[in-house]
């Protein structure tokens, strides 16, 4: 039998992503690059490091390979440990049958035996794909106090974009009395933040009854949370005031990217007491060449800037070739920018070629109708020709951008 573990966290890190388009075509969303030099699902495995957490479950599903070889032994978030450490928890096939995971609930349902193994007071659930930093001990201590059955980390966001989120609606002392999945006309702004506490033994009966049920969509959000609820349960909301990004859209990521490039957001990555862990990918140091413009940017190792960039976030292996222009922009690891071309309000994924010449993105001051106006995406492994136009708003990957491309293309 293991050592007991008070805590066990559970990552769920296996959900398709497809609102990432080509990005997430042949990578699950959690291990998208982020920041010039990180993973998205290095913050959750960072928290989880930092808070005390040494056992952690990652639940994978959708496109698991890149993900799976980058956690590895889990080394570089010190979670390599014999009797503890990460874990990645595919859905496999049992003696009797075997499934897919059919919801977040159901995927810790199927993982029952290895929770069991640790026989833990708390199950700590969260997501792989948001981007923030949380001491989860503080929370765990929250629920404690509250004597909960349930915690749930929560957020207030914009009115207008409340009805994204699961909703909670609280009492003065915390305590949930209403929980709305991504309901049509939110009655507030407090939003889950896909960050839950348990009393193991406790979620472990609903997890078992919501399996039993054929009409459950065997989700935290729309089935076991109302069904906690509606028995009567404890469940309190813990209010985070700190930075909270879903990066679930093209949107989201680009924003989170550029945020980085703001001192006023209070997401600070030199932070020494609370580290942001990440698979070094041991290049050399990156190096700008006389003559090349460089402001407002990140510029990861192995990066070589001969040309120009302003609010740029380059990961590893990038280079800006002598002429080219990046403004506004994210290139991912290994990426190459050849010279003259101009790259404008665009996220621009690993081992690309963007040719001679070619364009990709507009500024919105540039464009008349605003509504046509939004990032461009390229999406892995592609190589835009030279003099090729790349829309805004416009995704291309290797399967498609012949057809995007063609129809801009220079003559």
């Amino acid at each position: 039998m293991l050592p007991k573990q008070q805590v066990v966290a559970m990552l769920l890190a296996g959900g398709q992503g497809s609102r990432l388009g080509v990005l997430t075509r042949n990578l699950a969303k959690p291990a998208v690059p982020y920041g010039g030099k990180y993973r998205i699902i290095d913050f959750p495995l960072s928290n989880c490091v930092n808070s005390g957490i040494e056992t952690v479950g990652v639940l994978t599903q959708y496109q698991p390979m890149i993900l799976n070889e980058y956690i590895g032994s889990g080394q570089p978030w010190d979670l390599d440990s014999m009797n503890a450490g990460v874990h990645v928890l595919p859905p496999f096939q049992r003696s009797r049958r075997s499934d897919w995971y059919k919801g977040t609930a159901n995927a810790i349902y199927q993982n029952i035996p290895f929770i069991e193994r640790y026989h833990p007071d708390y199950v700590v659930v969260l997501s792989g794909d948001h981007i923030y930093k949380m001491d989860y001990s503080r929370m765990i201590a929250f629920h404690k106090e509250k004597e909960a059955d349930c915690t749930i980390a929560t957020i207030e966001v914009p009115m207008e974009e409340a009805s994204r989120f699961g909703i909670l609606n609280t009492n003065p002392d915390g305590s949930v009395y209403e929980f709305d999945e991504k309901p049509k006309n939110p009655k507030s702004n407090q939003a889950s933040m896909g960050i839950y506490v348990f009393n193991w033994g406790k979620l472990r009966n609903y997890l078992e009854a919501d399996e039993a049920d054929p009409k459950s969509s065997n989700d935290f959000g729309k089935d076991v949370l109302p069904a906690m609820l509606g028995a009567g349960e404890r469940i309190f909301a813990y209010r985070f005031e700190g930075y909270w990004k879903d990066v679930g859209t093209i949107e989201s990521l680009w924003e989170s990217n550029m945020d980085l490039l703001d001192p006023n957001i209070p997401l600070d990555l030199n932070e020494e007491s609370w580290k942001i862990y990440t698979r070094n990918p041991v290049m050399p140091p990156h190096y700008i060449a006389k003559g090349a413009r460089v402001q407002n940017s990140l510029v990861a190792e192995g990066g070589s800037v001969y040309g120009e960039i302003d609010f740029a976030v380059l990961f590893s292996g990038v280079t800006i070739a002598p002429g080219a222009v990046v403004r506004d922009s994210i290139i991912m690891p290994n990426t190459r920018v050849e010279e003259g071309a101009v790259v404008q309000y665009a996220i621009v994924a690993e081992d690309c070629v963007i040719g001679r010449g070619a364009r990709i993105g507009v500024r919105p001051e540039d464009i008349v109708d605003k509504d046509e106006w939004g990032v461009a995406v390229v999406g892995n492994g592609c190589a835009i020709p030279p003099g090729a136009v790349i829309a805004p708003k416009a995704m291309v990957d290797p399967e498609t951008f012949t057809e995007e491309a063609g129809k801009n293309a220079r003559k």
